[in-house]
This record gives structure tokens, C-alpha cells and sequence, in this order.
């Protein structure tokens, strides 16, 4: 086992849009003394004026000095302007789903699971069922109730829905806070295993950059020189492959950043096969690796501290049928 840590506490998950705000044009001498309503339907259409006038008792608006204006019938004066900040819609609650799980250990405090590839860890925009939460609902019944709030019920940390791999939840609010303070000490093992594009050189590595949103695409996260957050990426070579061509690593997290593997290995042209976000696909690849359904991603150990015995945990999951099966296809082609 490599000797650095990792505390991917928040890390990758569907990515979510913050927040977003809007600026209106400057009032001009045709809409001045205009309410203040109306005005903002002229310049965001697509919001109705029913939902303008709850921005606007709801603090959502503020003029150019950064003052919020919370009277509907506010008449605007010239040169004005207005900042709205639409509020996020709320999700739904999620609801117990019987679905099937890879449980590796469960007592009344944690339970440890092996997350397939293509399931959401927590519902969100566009998922609000057949998450892992979903799952645990109905697994674990009342237990979770309010453990780390109502849309993350015993959630701790969390992978990318298309990324396989271990997950500790917490069953109560006692093993909720010790475990998040692990993961923020850094003190929680965690190794993944990746298949990435071309030959990786040195046996060893390390990557530091700081992670935000793309400047560019906010969909997508980068290597950032403002607004990010150190991330430090350890990698170690297993193998390299003359199909591809191609390599196996294993990395180990310092920090838990959104996409941080992905984005880390990305940036030294090693993106991970079956990455349409951040991959580069070489044009002589084969098509079975131009084609591979998801990113070659598994988080496959992972090591804690019991949060009520004080025992320590380690658990280990082997590749998942698709990556044993990349994995062999590398080998043999």
C-alpha cells in the first residue's frame, strides 16, 4: 500500500450548475419611473412575472450597489441597474427504492458497499431515483433519517456515477461527524485503479494543481489559476500496453476534489479511456477502446478508522467485470 492518503469527502458526483446571476441593462429615459416588475419581465423573458415578483419579496434582487430592492412596485430611476438571483428549485425528497446492493460489511454504525458503475451516489437534477441513496432508504429504513441532511441521508463521500468502486455510509449521526472529520484529516485510505490513454513514463508521479469550475464550460472542471482548490494527485505505473496505446495505473488522493483524476491526468495527456468529458482518443485506437462505455475508473480499497470501536477497517474490491475485461483485452492484443 502506498503510504499517502487520501479525503475525498466531497468528491465527484453529477456535476451541478450553481447558482447563476443575471445583470439587466442599464434603466434608460424610455422604461424610468417603470415598476420595477416590469421591468425585469423586459429583460429576462424567460422568467414570468409571477416568478419576478417572487424573486423580488424573496431578496433575490439587488440594484448596481449591491442593495436588495424587495418592493414589486419600485420605480426604477435612470441609469439603474439589477441583479437577479434566481433561487435553486428544491429537490424532491427522495423515496426508499429496493435495489440491490454489494455489501461488503454492516453493523449498527456503518455499512460498506461496492458501488457499480452507471449508479448516481445521491439524487440530483436529472436523477432523482434508482440512486445509492434510494437504495439505502429502503436498506437501512428510518436509520438514516437526517444523517447528513435529506437529499445525502449517511452520505460521507461520494464517486462519480460512472466510476466503480467502495463507499463507507454512516448509519447515525455519531458515525456521520467522526468519519467526516477522517476524510478531512486526511487520514481515510483511499486507492483507485485507471486504464488511461498512451505510455506513462515514470514508474511514480505527482500532480499538484488547483481544481475549479472551467472557465470556459461550466459543466466541465479544470486546472484553474483563480477560484480553485489545491488538489494533489499521487499516481504509481502497473503496466503499459502496446494497444492504445495504453496504460494501468493506481492513484491516491492528498485531496477530493470534483473530477480530480480525471482532470490530473488529463492535464499530463493521460485521460482516461471511455472519458468523453476529458479524454482524448487517439485516432489508431482500436474500437473497443474508443467505444468504451463509461471511464476507467474504480475505486478499489479502501481504509478508515471504526468511528465507535476505534478498529481499523480496510476493505478490498477486485476490477469490476468490464475493467477485467479492458484489462484483458489490453493484455492480449
Amino acid at each position: 500500500m502506498p503510504d499517502f492518503l487520501s479525503d475525498e469527502i466531497f468528491s465527484d458526483d453529477t456535476l451541478y450548475t450553481q447558482n447563476e446571476s443575471f445583470v439587466t441593462q442599464k434603466v434608460t429615459s424610455e422604461t424610468k419611473n417603470m415598476r420595477l416588475d416590469k421591468f425585469l419581465v423586459l429583460s429576462f423573458p424567460r422568467y414570468s412575472r409571477n416568478q419576478l415578483i417572487r424573486f423580488i419579496e424573496n431578496d433575490c434582487v439587488k440594484n448596481q450597489n449591491g442593495e436588495r430592492v424587495d418592493k414589486a412596485d419600485y420605480r426604477v430611476r435612470l441609469d439603474e441597474s439589477f441583479r437577479i438571483f434566481p433561487p435553486q428549485a428544491q429537490p424532491a425528497i427522495p423515496q426508499p427504492e429496493k435495489i440491490d446492493l454489494d455489501i461488503l460489511y454492516e453493523d449498527r454504525d456503518v455499512l460498506v458497499v461496492n458501488k457499480p458503475a452507471g449508479m448516481v451516489v445521491h439524487p440530483g437534477a436529472g436523477n432523482m431515483s434508482g440512486t445509492l441513496v434510494n437504495a439505502l432508504l429502503y436498506h437501512c429504513k428510518d436509520s438514516l433519517s437526517g444523517i447528513g441532511g435529506v437529499i445525502r441521508p449517511g452520505i460521507v463521500h461520494r464517486i462519480d456515477k460512472e466510476t466503480s468502486g467502495i463507499l463507507v455510509i454512516a448509519k447515525n449521526d455519531t458515525a456521520h461527524q467522526h468519519l467526516s472529520k477522517q476524510f478531512s484529516a486526511h487520514t481515510v485510505e483511499r486507492v483507485y485503479q485507471a486504464f488511461v490513454w498512451q505510455k506513462v513514463l515514470n514508474e511514480t508521479g505527482i500532480i499538484s494543481g488547483a481544481i475549479g469550475r472551467s472557465p470556459t464550460n461550466r459543466q466541465k472542471m479544470a486546472i484553474v489559476k483563480t477560484n480553485g482548490k489545491p488538489a494533489v494527485t499521487h499516481y504509481e505505473r502497473i503496466a503499459v500496453y502496446q494497444t492504445g496505446p495504453a496504460s494501468y495505473i493506481r492513484c491516491v488522493l492528498e485531496t477530493g476534489r470534483t473530477h480530480q483524476i480525471r482532470v490530473h491526468m488529463a492535464s499530463i495527456n493521460h485521460s482516461l479511456i471511455g472519458d468523453t468529458i476529458y479524454g482524448i482518443i487517439p485516432k489508431t485506437a482500436p474500437e473497443y477502446l474508443r467505444y468504451f462505455p463509461r471511464q476507467a475508473l474504480h475505486a478499489g480499497f479502501l481504509g478508515f478508522i471504526h468511528p465507535i470501536t476505534g478498529k481499523h477497517f480496510s476493505f478490498e474490491v477486485p476490477l469490476p467485470e468490464d475493467l477485467a475485461a479492458l484489462k484483458n483485452f489490453l493484455e492480449t492484443n
